[in-house]
């Protein structure tokens, strides 16, 4: 049965028409994000919704109606601890949680998912009854990544949809806009309220030509990093278009769309073609492919911008299929990329170790049936040749119906004799639920993963972390040597002999059609009043939430103090990791104690430890700011640029919130990582001037004047030095009058819980 099909017909049925007055009003022709875009200036299901008009990129903040809204475990905690307090009967509209990030990966499959059951069995009761209560598919723990189920069972071409994970672009893969946020945006869509985005700018990149060789999808997102870094995309949306597209399987363009976030993008998306419709029919969603087909010309951008990109993006890239190489990218960062012809040079010039420790196929990323298929093609080569794994080898699967179609068709049993060690169905070692053992020292790893930031897969800031396509992963797990170009140059099998591998060949969709997860969903009731949902007081997993103070602007903003001035990247994982403190994602007060553990002070060069101005001691973070906080000291945080990058986890914005912060000062914020701090009713602010972070000096006190807060208006930072000296650093904002409201009411949750009680 298709999921939410009603919903689907509701949005093709006007599809055509919204995107015909669009066009009119533009009087040009249009790109396909526009078209989306455009389409979703009204509910689905009708209503009143955002007048039509010509919107500025990059300029104006547009109300949007998602279709639907997805949620992994982690995030849905704090989301859904949100949402019970605005107190709204149920979801407006279709949402879902998936159980993915709390299964750590140590052992195997069946004995690290029995562990987690286990582990988190309050956490998932908690889950599975708000989805019960209030309207919400349930996923359970190991029934898949959330970002493959939602492309097996959701995603669909011309659809918009928010996700609390930064890697929700990968629906983009069948055409649709899908963005990451935090949980209080989930918030206003599942509560029917519009959605805001500053409409974003576009980048264009335009494909040519055919993959060849060892060459796959994930090269090209890897080598797009490279040429647009981390914060090059930053409120932009990726739009691919170009013969080459259509090369590409439905799940390749997702595994690009995937790793989009890595660029700092909105979204990514492809336009609609017939690899769409053969993944639609496949995962038996034949109606939703035969909608699609009726309004293809508006599925993608028109045949005007196609010709003439530069006169409707913003930025055009081309990238040629034909000579792309496969890329290693890395360590310590997704956007230093290397092709493979100089990745052994690059290895030995840097000092980076040569000999591999561990190589991980999977993620979100990377864990579709194409994925494994392709890896399986050359495990048979290997193996038919007397050659295995030479390091740890651990394969993901990305959903219970990738795993189980794998199995029956013999993929498994391939790669299992050639020394993997297949783990649950979930996001594990790549979000840092890897229980490793040894590898303390300095090493090398290598993933199909999308992130690497230091110490993110495994907690060792030692562990020098490459990422390349599966493809690439499994050629390098069978050399065990970064050193060795095993496209050209040939590896040695168990005997000793020399051997060369052939550019492997794989099924981008299974002949015989998908194995059905027929039990990993559960639906909600369809009266969910009489369901209770109860949290215990003791409970240090769960914590229900209390609402934020709205500030008093006279008083709140004077006599702060630094609380830390973070030197160098600050992404999300700096500023409240993951990994072990995953666990404490439902217990705000519990999981603050991680606040910006991992920033680098300016100061010291040491991570986790800030001087007390109160008390001229240094110590830990969180407990500093903690101290503050008692003694009713506001404090502000100052970090450089693209503060905030990496997921979209929004306890990167509740924990300061919660400890007392009242602003972060930065040279540039990513995206998601500003929205989240606004909604939480803190000050994101940046430096007018960037140099003026050098200012800052360790025992200053601050004064801000936020009732001076308007669009577009400064801000002005008055800077009080011990040596008597004062200036004034002023300070840009985005806020706008909607956002300025967030802020007086002391978070975007007080104004919707006022607003219910109506």
């Amino acid at each position: 049965m298709v999921q939410d099909l009603d919903m689907m017909k509701k949005v093709y049925a006007n599809f055509k028409s919204n995107v015909d007055s669009a066009r009119k009003l533009l009087g040009r022709p249009m790109t396909f994000t526009e078209k989306i875009l455009y389409a979703h200036l009204k509910p689905a299901n009708g209503g009143q919704g955002t007048e039509l008009k010509i919107f500025g990129r990059g300029q104006d903040y547009v109300d949007f109606f998602p279709d639907r809204v997805a949620m992994q475990d982690a995030t849905a905690q704090m989301a859904l601890l949100q949402f019970m307090s605005a107190g709204i009967p149920k979801v407006a509209v279709p949402s879902t949680v998936h159980c993915d990030h709390l299964i750590q990966a140590e052992i195997n499959a069946a004995t690290d998912l029995a562990t987690a059951n286990r582990d988190n069995a309050e956490v998932y009761e908690f889950l599975a009854n708000v989805s019960r209560k209030y309207g919400i598919g349930f996923w359970k723990p190991g029934a898949g990544i959330i970002h493959q189920v939602v492309l097996e069972n959701y995603a669909f071409p011309g659809g918009m949809m928010i996700g609390t994970d930064s890697h929700t672009p990968n629906a983009g893969g069948l055409g649709m806009i899908a963005i990451g946020v935090g949980g209080a945006d989930a918030v206003d869509v599942m509560a029917g309220i519009p959605w805001e985005l500053k409409f974003p700018k576009l980048i264009g990149v335009k494909l040519t030509g055919k993959l060849k060789g060892w060459s796959s999808p994930k090269d090209v997102i890897l080598k797009l990093a490279g040429i647009l870094t981390v914060k090059g995309g930053t409120g932009a949306i990726v739009e691919y278009f170009g013969a080459g597209t259509e090369s590409l399987s439905c799940t390749g363009k997702g595994t690009i769309c995937n790793m989009g976030a890595e660029i700092g993008a909105t979204t990514s998306l492809f336009p609609y073609d017939s690899r769409m419709s053969d993944y639609l029919k496949k995962t038996e969603r034949t109606e939703i492919a035969k909608m699609a087909d009726g309004v293809a010309d508006c599925l993608k951008a028109d045949v005007e911008v196609e010709k003439n990109p530069e006169k409707f993006y913003d930025q055009v890239i081309t990238i040629d299929l034909d000579t792309l190489e496969p890329h290693i990218n890395g360590p310590f960062t997704p956007d230093l990329a290397t092709p493979i012809s100089e990745f052994a040079k690059a290895v030995k010039q840097n000092g980076w170790p040569e000999k591999l420790s561990a190589a991980l196929i999977g993620s979100c990323t990377n864990s579709s049936y194409e994925d494994i298929d392709r890896v399986t093609a050359v495990a048979k080569q290997a193996l038919g040749q007397g050659a295995k794994a030479k390091c740890e080898f651990l394969i993901t699967p990305g959903s219970e119906q990738v795993r189980a179609t794998i199995e029956r068709d013999g993929q498994l049993g391939v790669l299992s004799q050639m020394g993997a060690n297949v783990m649950a169905n979930a996001c594990g070692p790549c979000i840092g639920q890897w229980k490793r053992h040894g590898a303390l020292e300095k090493n090398s790893i290598i993933t199909s993963f999308n992130r690497n930031f230091t110490a993110r897969n495994d907690g060792n800031p030692k562990t020098h972390a490459f990422v390349a396509s599966p493809e690439t992963v499994i050629g390098f797990a069978l050399t065990g040597d970064l050193s060795i170009d095993f496209t050209k140059e040939p590896i040695t099998n168990d005997k000793g002999e020399k051997i060369m591998l052939q550019p492997p060949k794989g099924l981008d969709l299974p002949d015989k059609g998908f194995v059905k997860d027929e039990h990993g969903y559960i639906e909600p009731e369809k009266d969910g009043s009489k369901v209770s949902v109860s949290i215990n007081p003791q409970s240090d997993r769960l914590q229900a939430l209390n609402p934020f103070s709205a500030p008093n602007v006279n008083s709140d903003f004077m006599g702060l103090r630094l609380l830390i001035k973070a030197k160098g990247k600050c992404t999300t994982d700096h500023i409240s990791m993951a990994g072990s403190w995953l666990k404490f994602r439902g217990h705000l007060d519990n999981i603050s104690n991680n606040l910006l553990i991992g920033a680098i002070n300016s100061f010291n060069g040491e991570p986790n430890k800030v001087k007390n101005q109160t008390s001229g001691t240094h110590g830990a973070v969180p407990a500093t700011a903690r101290d503050y906080k008692a003694k009713g000291i506001g404090w502000i945080v100052v970090g450089e640029e693209n503060y905030g990058e990496g997921s979209s986890r929004e306890h990167a914005a509740l924990e300061p919130r919660h400890l007392g912060g009242k602003a972060i000062i930065v040279k540039s914020f990513a995206r998601i990582h500003e929205t989240n701090l606004k909604k939480q009713g803190m000050l994101p602010l940046i430096f007018a001037t960037p140099a003026d972070y050098e200012k800052i000096r360790e025992d200053d006190t601050f004064a801000l004047n936020p009732k001076d807060l308007a669009p577009g208006k400064q801000l002005t930072l008055t800077v009080k030095h011990t040596d008597g000296k004062t200036e004034e650093i002023l300070l840009n904002h985005t806020f706008n009058d909607q956002q300025i409201g967030w802020f007086k009411a002391g978070s975007a949750l007080n104004l919707i819980a006022a607003s219910s009680k109506k």
